[in-house]
């Protein structure tokens, strides 16, 4: 018997709702102040790695993950060496398991990065009040 003979049940007018799941827990912050491993720091190389963060869009908001507020330190150093500390507007995000991957891909394709590091991290929790105001005027949110 093949898969045509076999009749399919509607699914006219019907959505379907994953099943609820739960993040695994990210570890908590080592030390947010560290220096970098192997110089001092690069404005020029943090800059452009800023400028390649303005365009990472959350896929649910029109707005990229700069100005969403969502970045919370980039640090830069002389050798090449990023760390990025993000977070999401939730932890059920339904990207939070590709958003961290696509910004620590683009970071590491940035001319004169020798290695990338994204931390996602959940503290302080991510509020509306961080959008830039640029972004609010985008989302016709009150200032």
């Amino acid at each position: 018997m093949n898969d045509e003979s076999i009749p399919q049940p509607s699914t006219a007018g019907t959505t379907h709702t994953p099943p609820p799941f739960e993040l695994p827990p990210v570890p908590a912050l080592k030390s947010a102040a560290a220096p970098l491993a192997n110089g001092p720091e690069d404005p020029q190389l943090k800059e452009r790695v800023v400028m390649t963060l303005h365009t990472v869009f959350d896929p649910e908001i029109p707005v990229n993950i700069y100005e969403l507020g969502m970045i919370y330190e980039v640090r830069a150093d002389s050798a090449g060496e990023v760390h990025v500390r993000m977070t999401l507007t939730s932890p059920a995000c339904p990207v939070a398991g590709s958003l961290p991957g696509e910004v620590e891909r683009k970071v590491a394709d940035v001319h004169g990065v020798t290695k990338a590091l994204v931390e996602l991290v959940w503290e302080p929790p991510w509020t509306m009040s961080m959008i830039s105001e640029a972004a609010k005027l985008q989302l016709n949110l009150p200032g």
